[in-house]
């Protein structure tokens, strides 16, 4: 609606009646209560505490049956005020058990089986789990324990004390899973062509519980989705695998000398010096191994301190690459391992995007401290462990690829690499809270895609990308806040959402600066410990000055989308009282109105009215001339210039333009206003409104803008900044806003990429 009206005088009325304020209500009942464990400002209290397990392993690979042997030591120090009748472990192997909970809880309908191989799947037998021989003390005397599921406890024959520790003996065998059949955080991947296996090796011993200030003994079953929470520790792990095989695992390797012929030690002293990838193991080298299969075997040391897992790849096939990065006063190794199948994408770039991702991570949170980061190839993969990741991103067989799977694997490396600093180093509780390792790792992958190259097209950050989970079925979407395994559209919520959140905060909420200040405290505060979302919460507003409870209700407690229109504009402008300026306008203003049609038809279909054809008619009103200013006109004006102070004529003569723009809350959830005038000469101003302007009243507010320049029009979210659902509504007078469809068809099957459409092009020039 445009009005334009003039007035002489505001006045102000304040209607007085009850409003809501629960968008805007602090988050006191929702967050715990402050203690000396946990501070009020986010940070560790002064009794912070957290315990420790140390891991000394043997593993074996048997690569024949495709079984793993470990037996582990673990010593276990209580650093808690409690005392520990009983230790918990996680048993994580066992959701892959026939009857695991993770496939008695699925949800299955008929329709899902579309195929015999769909059939063939659901009835495919694997024998999994762990297969537990033995747990005994140090001394040799057995331990009773007990399995529930994927965890097992310890029952010990006395309390672990404060500030004491424990070390027992675990002997254990599973049968590793075929990733490709059964699927798996890890397992094995088979190449049929030259019958080699590629092993890339997790959750494979039974692992401490985490036992804190928040949950006690972290005692939440593994079904698959939820992830790990694990101590720190130290670990010494031993891995024995074919004497031809190359292994990658946590830690730096204690016996290169042993394993390394000279020429591949010369190459991997010269990587550790150069800032650009070295081969140390050529495919020429790797192609060899796989036709040879030596059948002796060979056994890799590995060290660790202070992490909160162990884990390793293992194959003949592996080609491996590497190069040194600097992070503060430390050097960093970056290593890339991988099959032939992997290049020629992997040779490229796996090894460099390492190196961007520590140094671009280590600038947004804390320093990168550990002395690897290694990424291995394996087919349809993603997943991290402390300082070694699995990753996919493989090309057609000739070598070619697409575009989309170039930038799949460059975002898959950078993502789980992005993963040491979280969950890695600032160790969340992933089997509770994904978001808080899975959504802030996304967002700083965010920053460290756009360092990668400029336009980089990321999935998941840019406020409007998430626009349309937002404006879909409340049913299917869950609060950020909802534990890991009760989660709709698990992508969008753990990953997508909270990402874009934390873009918002950083760049329309808090701005860059303080953003980036209250996040690096926040990490620099809890590296090495165990945050929870309340520290996270806590630490961004006390670093920063900000309140923002209102955000974490709206964003992270709820499910409310964003759509905020804009509902009514005013036009005014104030009466000078001078008769010349306001009678001319206002004959302007009646001369431009629009004309009903049938006056403009009765000009020609009648001929002569009434008062035409007799004088008498018309009287004073009919005949006076209301634009004529007149001598009366003129005394009352020079009596209003003499009355008036001359700072207030200043103002009436000012020529200001004042809209009154009414602001609809529809979505529900509070926003900044950013709005974009365009003046009649087609110049711009933004202007940005807190959204604290919704703290009184949530579903609709009205703001006045003054400015010297008629408006030509108006958008609200013009730089796409706060996920609104809706931009039709954002424009006055509205404009056509390109509607987002698709048109689903029939894939049909693509018979060539760009890639090899370009080779036949240049075989055809070439003739």
């Amino acid at each position: 609606m445009n009005t334009k009206s003039f007035l002489f005088l505001f006045s102000v009325i304040v209607p007085i009646f009850l409003f809501s304020q629960k968008k805007f209500a602090q988050l006191d009942h929702e967050l715990p209560t402050a203690n000396t464990y946990r501070t009020a400002s986010g940070a560790p209290g002064h009794e912070y505490y957290q315990q420790k397990a140390d891991y000394k392993m043997k593993i074996t690979i048997d690569d024949k049956s495709q079984k793993l042997y470990g037996v582990e030591t673990i010593t276990y120090t209580n650093n808690s005020p409690d005392k520990l009748a009983y230790l918990w472990l996680q048993l994580d192997q066992n959701y892959l058990n026939k009857n695991s909970d993770s496939k008695l809880i699925e949800i299955e309908k008929m329709e899902d089986f579309r195929s015999i191989d769909d059939i063939k799947k659901r009835m495919f037998f694997y024998d999994g789990g762990f297969k537990i021989e033995e747990i005994k003390s140090l001394t040799g005397g057995k331990m009773n324990y007990s399995i529930n599921k994927t965890m097992m406890r310890i029952d010990l024959d006395k309390p672990l004390l404060p500030n004491t520790s424990i070390s027992f003996q675990i002997s254990w065998w599973y049968n590793i899973n075929d990733r490709m059949a059964v699927g798996g955080r890890s397992g094995y991947e088979h190449f049929p062509k030259e019958d080699n296996y590629l092993y890339t090796i997790a959750q494979h011993f039974p692992r401490m519980c985490v036992y804190n200030d928040v949950t006690g003994w972290q005692n939440k079953q593994f079904l698959g989705r939820g992830e790990f929470t694990l101590p720190f520790g130290d670990y010494e792990v031993s891995i024995t695998v074919p004497a031809d095989h190359v292994v990658a695992a946590t830690g730096e390797c204690q016996n290169y000398s042993t394993v390394l012929t000279a020429d591949q030690r010369s190459r991997l002293d010269q990587a550790r010096k150069s800032d650009a990838p070295i081969l140390i193991i050529t495919q020429k080298e790797a192609e060899l191994a796989e036709k040879n299969k030596l059948t002796n075997t060979k056994t890799w040391i590995f060290k660790a301190v202070n992490v909160r897992d162990f884990a390793f790849a293992s194959s003949r096939k592996f080609m491996w690459d590497a190069q040194n990065v600097k992070i503060g006063e430390k050097n960093v190794l970056c290593m890339s391992y991988y099959p032939k199948e992997g290049n020629p994408l992997w040779e490229r770039y796996s090894t460099k995007l390492v190196a961007h991702t520590i140094k671009t991570y280590s600038k947004y949170t804390t320093n990168y401290t550990y002395p690897v980061a290694i990424s291995v190839h394996s087919k349809s993969i993603g997943m991290e462990y402390p300082m070694i990741c699995f990753n996919g991103g493989r090309p057609e067989e000739d070598g070619t690829y697409t575009e989309n799977e170039k930038y799949g694997m460059w975002g898959v490396i950078i993502h789980e690499v992005g993963h040491n600093f979280f969950p890695m180093i600032i160790n969340s509780d992933e089997r509770q809270w994904t978001w808080m390792d899975e959504g802030l790792n996304t967002f700083v992958q965010y920053l460290t895609e756009q360092e990668w190259e400029r336009g980089y097209p990321s999935r998941r950050g840019p406020a409007h990308l998430i626009a349309d989970y937002m404006r879909g079925d409340k049913k299917t979407i869950s609060p950020i806040m909802t534990n890991s395994e009760s989660l709709f559209q698990f992508g969008n919520n753990a990953y997508g959402k909270p990402a874009t959140a934390l873009n918002i905060l950083r760049e329309t909420i808090m701005g860059r600066e303080l953003f980036d200040f209250a996040f690096k405290t926040y990490c620099e505060r809890w590296k090495f410990k165990h945050p929870s979302p309340a520290d996270f919460f806590r630490s961004m507003e006390d670093a920063s000055a900000v309140d923002l409870d209102w955000f974490w209700r709206g964003w992270f407690y709820g499910t409310d989308p964003v759509d905020i229109s804009i509902d009514d504009v005013k036009w005014y402008q104030l009466n000078t009282q001078n008769p010349v300026i306001e009678k001319g306008v206002k004959k302007i203003e009646n001369e431009s109105k629009d004309v009903h049609i049938g006056v403009e038809r009765n000009k020609n279909s009648i001929q002569q009215t009434v008062n035409e054809k007799d004088n008498s008619i018309d009287d004073f009103y009919a005949k006076r001339n209301i634009y004529f200013v007149d001598t009366l006109d003129k005394v009352e004006y020079a009596t209003f210039l003499n009355k008036i102070d001359k700072k207030d004529l200043e103002v009436l003569n000012s020529n200001k333009h004042f809209y009154e723009i009414v602001f609809k809350n529809i979505g529900g959830l509070v926003m900044p206003l950013i709005i974009e005038f365009t003046f009649i000469d087609d110049s711009k101003e933004v202007v940005r409104i807190p959204a604290e302007i919704w703290r009184m009243y949530e579903d609709q507010v009205s703001k006045v803008f003054i400015f010297n320049k008629q408006v030509k029009s108006i958008r609200l979210d013009p730089f796409l900044e706060t996920a609104d659902t809706d931009l039709i509504n954002n424009s006055w007078p509205q404009i056509a806003v390109p509607s987002r469809f698709q048109l689903f068809k029939q894939q049909q099957s693509v018979r060539e990429n760009p890639m090899q459409r370009n080779k036949r092009v240049d075989e055809l020039n070439k003739n």
